[in-house]
């Protein structure tokens, strides 16, 4: 049987001989190397979600921007390109993203015009507003972390939520849209809100749970991306039910 060394690792569980407890029952590869893994895609994530915040307060802070992008069509051009942006970028990102160090470029460009669009939601919604998004998504987020990697060391597994997600956030994307054209009012912009931060809270348990079973090792950068979008849309859908509550 192969012998692991003595992991370094802050938080290990240790079994006699120094040999680390698997992360799930089934678990057949060595416990050391994945938890490398899932070490290197919070570390990425925490990057990104820093390089969000930076950008996302040069655009609040600094008036000029935000009125740029409200005050001319250029500005509305450029934000509607800004929207499309992170989409495009994940096509190559998609089919590189084994390959270094382009993934990592793509994977900058990709959060860094995220980011703005974060910063311009942010820039027209109360500080106390931000505030309160911004608490609840890191205690969400935490808080399920911590469920999912508890829950698979007991056996369970969260694979059966990838269709039911899908197909909520496809019903999701469509109400979106008749929002769009056929504007509900408040009411309806906070039923969005909270149907979306369930959604994305649900992505956050399926997106670690793939982190801690099924992802390779080389699929760093793609983990990283799913992380990250489940974080910055769980922010924005919360964002969103308590600009219209507060309103």
């Amino acid at each position: 049987m192969m012998e692991w060394n003595r992991p370094t690792y802050k938080g290990a569980d240790l079994e006699a001989g120094g040999r680390a407890r698997p992360l799930y029952p089934s678990m057949l590869e060595s416990p050391e190397i994945r938890w490398a893994f899932i070490r290197k895609i919070y570390t990425i994530v925490s990057i990104q979600m820093l390089l969000t915040i930076a950008v996302s307060a040069v655009v609040i802070s600094v008036r000029p921007i935000s009125h740029f992008f409200v005050s001319s069509t250029a500005g509305l051009a450029l934000y509607i390109f800004l929207v499309i942006l992170p989409f495009l970028v994940l096509i190559p990102l998609y089919f590189y993203h084994q390959r270094h160090p382009l993934n990592l470029l793509l994977l900058a460009l990709f959060t860094i015009s995220i980011s703005f669009t974060v910063g311009l939601a942010c820039a027209f919604t109360k500080g106390k507003v931000i505030l309160e998004a911004a608490i609840l998504t890191a205690v969400v987020v935490i808080s399920l972390t911590l469920y999912t990697f508890w829950a698979a060391r007991r056996g369970h597994d969260f694979r059966f939520l990838g269709p039911i997600l899908f197909s909520s956030l496809i019903v999701l994307i469509v109400f979106a849209l008749i929002q769009i054209f056929f504007p509900l009012g408040r009411i309806s912009h906070m039923i969005y809100g909270g149907l979306a931060a369930l959604i994305f809270s649900g992505y956050i348990i399926y997106d670690t749970d793939n982190l801690i079973k099924r992802y390779n090792y080389d699929e760093y950068v793609w983990a990283a991306v799913a992380l990250y979008l489940d974080i910055i849309n769980l922010f924005l859908a919360l964002l969103t039910l308590f600009r219209a509550a507060d309103a």
